[in-house]
């Protein structure tokens, strides 16, 4: 397992220098961000970011993410030379050395919070989605952190609309078409493709979600028979939702190889359809990550694996879910927990001394 931190970039007030001080981390999962959607990433910009980074002492092995079109997820407008751009990515990338990529195929919305600063009841802040104000909320006048702004209500209003009209098996046929697409020049280049699940995992404001839940992720890998076609299984949007076991998903898909990528955090289940984000320690959620890490244990995991988000503590300001505290006390946590299961398995204790 590589532990890896969320890095914005240049603009990130929890910087580099700061990363490389948590012990353990491997590297930084980024991306570029001035690069307008859809559009081919210049290898000069790839270089650099890679540069900096490695500079510092960490690897650039994860992006997160290649963002899809809405065209493509449509299958309207420009859909097919934004499919060509992305392959274009996919052979940039990984002559930077990029071994996975993270990408969504959520329609509109990126993920989906009813607040981003709830006070918690030991006085932290934590994002919160409590399903009756999220029923509340205008679509069409809505801006979160990481969502595109460039929309119009007018716009908005024509692209949920869209949405509807093409429905779920829609847009399964959209996704598939996207796969079977970009795949080839995935496996060509020994890149794993991992998706990210929706966040939450049910339709928001009317708008099909698919990636959802154990039938979901089984229809989507049946899409493209490779293990470069996995996925990046986030414990918090999955584990939002009771009727998803995160341990059994985790020992399925790690232990089938199909986990490229992993994002761990703990929510509390309100049990109304609404949760709260809480610490990673899992007395603090509805999740036990001692049990999610075992599982990827004992599958053999040896992808990235990163503290997704974390609370504000101790005053910390900064991007919402984003801060350095939390997270940073996330990924001790969790290699505390690794460190402990290398120790108690025999194999891995006879690989110990022979190093020895």
């Amino acid at each position: 397992m590589k532990m890896t931190f969320r890095w914005f970039g240049d603009e990130d007030p929890v910087t580099l220098d700061k990363i490389r001080q948590i012990p353990g981390m491997t590297g930084v999962v980024t991306a570029l961000y001035d690069t307008p959607v859809g559009e081919v990433w210049s290898q000069e910009s790839i270089d650099k970011l890679k540069k900096e980074i490695n500079d510092k002492g960490l690897e650039m092995e994860v992006i997160e993410s290649v963002p899809v079109h809405e065209d493509i997820k449509l299958g309207l407008g420009d859909y097919k030379r934004y499919i060509e751009n992305y392959k274009e990515n996919i052979r940039r990338l990984a002559k930077a050395g990029v071994k996975t990529i993270c990408y969504n195929f959520m329609p509109v919305f990126d993920w989906t919070r009813s607040q981003l600063d709830h006070q918690l009841e030991d006085g932290s802040n934590a994002l919160v989605y409590y399903k009756d104000d999220v029923d509340k909320l205008d679509p069409t006048k809505l801006a979160l952190p990481g969502w595109d702004s460039s929309y119009t209500p007018e716009e908005m209003t024509q692209l949920i609309q869209d949405y509807k009209d093409l429905g779920e098996e829609g847009l399964w046929k959209n996704l598939e078409y996207f796969i079977k697409e970009v795949m080839p020049v995935a496996v060509e280049n020994d890149v794993n493709m991992a998706i990210h699940p929706d966040d939450p995992p049910w339709p928001i404001f009317g708008i099909p979600r698919i990636i959802t839940d154990e039938k979901n992720l089984d229809r989507f890998l049946d899409l493209y028979d490779d293990k470069h076609h996995g996925l990046t299984l986030c414990s918090g949007s999955l584990g939002c939702t009771a009727s998803n076991d995160i341990v059994e998903l985790v020992k399925k898909y790690a232990g089938e190889g199909r986990i490229h990528f992993a994002h761990v955090r703990n929510v509390k289940i309100l049990g109304d359809g609404s949760f709260e984000e809480s610490a990673h320690y899992s007395p603090c959620g509805s999740l036990d990550v001692f049990e999610i890490l075992k599982a990827y244990h004992d599958a053999g995991f040896d992808g990235y694996l990163r503290p997704d988000h974390g609370r504000m503590i101790w005053g910390e300001t900064g991007k919402p879910g984003y801060g350095l505290y939390d997270r940073a006390l996330g990924a001790e946590y969790m290699l505390g927990i690794w460190e402990a299961l290398d120790k108690m398995d025999p194999q891995k204790k006879i690989e110990a001394e022979k190093k020895d």
